[in-house]
């Protein structure tokens, strides 16, 4: 008997939904953390959502997680990101109370049923015959488990770094581990070296804020969780402000650049591509004369701001001279300095699409050891090796989410196929299918998952099933109305400058006209419907072709994804393979010909090979 069923490393945004749904789905689970006080803390930018990531955060929600949940009851404002533009790049945002978020987060894993917490710094693992045993902690302790997630963030043998000074430490000045790292190492697995970094902290009482532009939320209830939430409400909500780099600004940093951490050759790990430091801000995108800077408040209970996209490694002395000249500044105080931080990650190619580990059963990954960034793409990540973690006790094959059907699915697939040089950042781009992959309908894609799975509630399914049947019901009554000459509907149409066939048109083919909103038609033709419901129709009915269109191609990719291929088979012998398609074969070892199809390096040449002799016989396990 094991002391724990799942055992997850790392108390963060991806070690806190592993934690939590393992232990929903009544398994005997530890989470062990640097610092209880610590648990989901928020070391960077204050706040959950954006491009694609506020869309994982509504799918995390979806299959039962926590994360939207509490962005949504611990926020200070709320906004809706890319609303003027097509609905698959909407997306929301909330500025977080990052002590509240923590705070309740940490209640939730101290509270929760099956979930132990362990404060504790964790050295090693137990592994026998290539599989999982357990951890060694630092003072002494062992534990065993029959699963083990690791979700050490940027904390694994990390290294603070200003100007030409490194000094081993984790995130807010908490522990680091090298022994970790040495063990994974010594195990097997590939390691490689990744850079992030923060803006510093500002005093709020000495900005200026009448030399900014202030940016509000939306007026309007939104929320990730498909909950009904008691939400900060719109008149309570806090400012955010826009301010913009200046020539001095400029002048500063280029004069001092040499003296960054980045450019002074300390730093070895590469840094995120799109979430670069000021000063590689400057030497990257040269020509643009200035950058935009926004201010942030970190919490209620702190008096300090956030300078979102200042992050710098830059000495103190030259930090203060950059702050200065920015607008508002001119007597700004710094509570806490900037920094460049760098921390041991796994390759992920060294992963199953399962988020378990290739070469020892039962050890799974999540978060920024596995090269990514952001608290979003951690806590999904978390959220689906707890779960498949979970699924593995039970017998039950892993969920592995579809391309077409999560923002999730894209970001594991893309993990695990073509892996990662650098922190690894999820945008709406790489998506394919990002029309199917919305804000509104993050329920209908996941919800089914979460109901089968035992991941979320009655109340919840029953909601569920009633937002089907209303979204059903409106699209009936627009397909059965009649419109000839109603007044309020030539009300509607006269002030958008349109007009309708004399022998009239249903109601359904008139949404489909640009200018016409499903709220404003159904109050004119007297049916009661939620605006929610309304929005959700309107997207389906005025995008009705591409989505479609979508989901054809995507079934056609779906189907070389049902076409098995060999475990652990020798690429290497077959001599039709382009010499790089045979290592990347080799190295990833596909479990079918669409994940072979998506791996960085495979050609369509390579695919048509490996088709051509899956239907002639011609591959076969190595142990077969």
């Amino acid at each position: 008997m094991k002391d724990f069923d799942i055992i997850v490393i790392g108390g963060g945004h991806a070690g806190v939904e592993a934690a939590l749904i393992s232990a929903k789905r009544n398994k005997k689970t530890a989470l062990i953390t640097l610092d209880i006080d610590h648990i989901a803390s928020m070391p960077c930018n204050p706040s959950v959502g954006g491009p694609a990531k506020g869309v994982v955060t509504r799918e995390i929600d979806a299959l039962g997680g926590q994360m939207g949940k509490t962005a949504d009851l611990t926020a200070l404002q709320f906004k809706m990101l890319n609303s003027a533009k097509g609905p698959g790049v909407r997306a929301l945002r909330v500025q977080s109370d990052k002590l509240a978020y923590s705070a309740m987060m940490r209640d939730i894993c101290l509270t929760t049923k099956n979930l132990t917490v362990i404060e504790g710094c964790v050295d090693g693992l137990k592994v026998s015959d290539h599989t999982i045993e357990g951890v060694i902690l630092h003072d002494g302790r062992s534990f065993t488990a029959y699963k083990v997630i690791i979700t050490t963030g940027t904390y694994m043998a990390a290294s603070i770094l200003v100007g030409d000074t490194a000094t081993p430490s984790g995130p807010d000045g908490q522990t680091t581990s090298n022994a970790l790292s040495q063990c994974l190492s010594s195990l097997g697995l590939r390691l490689f070296r990744l850079k992030t970094g923060t803006p510093a902290r500002i005093y709020t009482d000495s900005i200026d804020f009448s030399k900014a532009e202030i940016q509000y939320g939306n007026l309007e209830h939104i929320q990730f969780s498909f909950d009904p939430l008691a939400t900060l409400p719109y008149e309570n909500q806090w400012p955010c402000y826009l301010i913009y780099t200046q020539p001095q600004t400029h002048k500063i940093i280029l004069d001092n650049l040499k003296r960054s951490a980045m450019y002074s050759g300390l730093v070895k790990g590469v840094g995120p591509r799109y979430c670069p430091s000021i000063e590689d801000k400057l030497v990257r995108f040269a020509d643009k004369p200035r950058h935009q800077l926004f201010l942030e408040p970190e919490s209620r209970n702190l008096d300090t701001t956030y300078v979102q996209g200042f992050s710098t490694s830059m000495p103190y002395d030259v930090q203060e001279a950059m702050i200065h000249s920015l607008p508002g500044m001119a007597n700004a105080r710094i509570k806490k300095y900037a920094y460049a931080i760098e921390y041991d990650a796994i390759d992920p190619l060294q992963l199953l699409p399962s988020l378990e580990y290739k070469i020892i059963h039962g050890l799974y990954g999540a978060g920024q050891i596995n090269g990514t960034s952001g608290y979003e793409e951690a806590a999904g990540q978390g959220l689906i090796a707890g779960l498949n973690a979970s699924l593995a006790l039970d017998g039950i094959e892993p969920l592995i989410l579809k391309r077409d059907e999560a923002y999730i699915g894209v970001l594991i697939d893309d993990l695990v196929n073509k892996g990662t040089q650098e922190p690894y950042r999820l945008l709406t781009s790489r998506a394919e299918f990002r029309l199917l992959l919305r804000h509104d309908n993050a329920d209908q894609r996941l919800t089914p998952y979460a109901i089968t799975y035992g991941t979320v509630d009655q109340g919840r399914i029953d909601r569920f099933n009633h937002k089907l049947e209303m979204i059903q019901r409106f699209k009936q009554e627009l397909s059965d109305a009649r419109i000839h000459g109603q007044t309020k509907i030539n009300d509607l149409l006269s002030s958008s400058g349109m007009t309708i066939p004399h022998d009239g048109m249903h109601a359904i083919d008139l949404l489909r006209r640009p200018g016409i909103k499903a709220i404003d038609l159904a109050n004119a033709l007297d049916i009661l419907v939620d605006d929610d419901i309304a929005n959700q129709v309107e997207l389906e009915i005025k995008y009705e072709g591409y989505i479609e269109k979508a989901k054809r191609e995507a079934a056609k990719l779906l189907s070389m994804d049902h076409v098995k291929l060999p475990k652990h088979y020798e690429y290497t012998k077959l001599s039709h393979l382009s010499l790089e398609g045979k290592a990347k074969l080799e190295l990833v070892q596909p479990q079918t010909l669409g994940q072979a199809s998506r791996i960085s390096g495979v050609n369509p040449a390579d695919i048509a090979v490996l088709a051509m002799l899956i239907k002639q016989g011609g591959l076969k396990d190595a142990d077969q």
